[in-house]
């Protein structure tokens, strides 16, 4: 399986860790807070020296709270982006360990905006992570530029609070949900090669329909697509480790719980980790080898 970005395809015969950085002050977890878009240059340039193929920048937190205005947004995202593409490009090429190739990391934008995802692709993103479960305007955007895309499942504005749903078979309601997604986006001139899935861990998901979608997660890569999972550090992990969500474990106490399910994760198939730490990294490649060593051949 590959994925077409703007400015390459990825082989995805083996997983890939995207990097989280986020230039943020209140982000869930403080331990990828870069506060400035000097700073977040420096984090995803060390998280790139560390081995992540992608880096994933944004400056929203995903969790509730007001608004946050596209121009402030694109004030702290797209100098991190473009001084991230700069210093990639002064460095010429990029040999990360267990890389691969050359090549520097893609950088994609973590944002639901459209006008800031177009700016962040003019100063060299390559793709948007859209936790906005897309729009015509974002599809739009998409198919004109030839980025790659991330389509996550959401049914309800982002950064607002819901309750729990009942879905009835999470799995099947997933992977409905996706094919009228994904359907859209084919209409409106995106090509499949462009897209990744995200199933949404959290977002409007309990934690036992997120542990129910893990378990599944072969279910899902059976639609064809390349399947990008974001479950570091989750409030899930948190709920699960304590054995309730009211008393869940704060993101700082989550990193091993994290490790087990990254691990499981690519057992399932995932195809692209979203994660923060180097833990991680290390579990995703060792258990990309354990468990896919065909597509490793390939």
């Amino acid at each position: 399986m590959a994925w077409k970005l703007a400015d390459r395809t990825l082989d995805l015969a083996q997983p890939l860790g995207a990097g989280i950085v986020n230039v943020t002050v209140d982000s869930m977890f403080e331990g990828s807070r870069s506060g400035t878009p000097e700073q977040a240059v420096a984090d995803g340039l060390a998280l790139a020296e560390a081995g992540f193929e992608m880096l994933d920048v944004g400056a929203v937190a995903a969790k509730a709270g007001p608004p946050v205005s596209a121009e402030d947004e694109a004030a702290a995202l797209v100098p991190a982006v473009e001084g991230l593409v700069h210093r990639f490009h002064a460095l010429g090429p990029y040999e990360g360990p267990n890389r691969g190739n050359d090549a520097a990391p893609p950088v994609s934008a973590d944002t639901f905006s459209v006008e800031v995802a177009r700016r962040a692709l003019a100063a060299g993103a390559s793709v948007v992570n859209d936790i906005s479960g897309g729009s015509e305007e974002m599809f739009e955007l998409v198919a004109e530029t030839g980025c790659g895309y991330v389509l996550m499942h959401i049914e309800g504005p982002p950064r607002v609070d819901r309750p729990w749903r009942d879905y009835g078979d999470i799995v099947d309601h997933l992977r409905a949900w996706f094919e009228g997604r994904i359907e859209l986006a084919r209409e409106l001139g995106v090509a499949d090669e462009q897209i990744a899935i995200d199933p949404g861990l959290d977002f409007d998901l309990s934690p036992a329909q997120d542990l129910e979608i893990l378990r599944r997660l072969a279910e899902l890569r059976a639609l064809g697509l390349p399947l990008y999972v974001s479950l570091s550090r989750k409030d899930f992990i948190g709920a699960t480790l304590a054995g309730s969500w009211e008393e869940r474990l704060p993101a700082r106490e989550r990193e091993w719980g994290t490790v087990a399910a990254v691990t499981l994760a690519v057992r399932e198939g995932a195809d692209i980790l979203r994660i923060h730490d180097r833990s991680s990294l290390q579990a995703m490649r060792v258990a990309g080898e354990i468990c896919h060593p065909a597509r490793s051949a390939a």
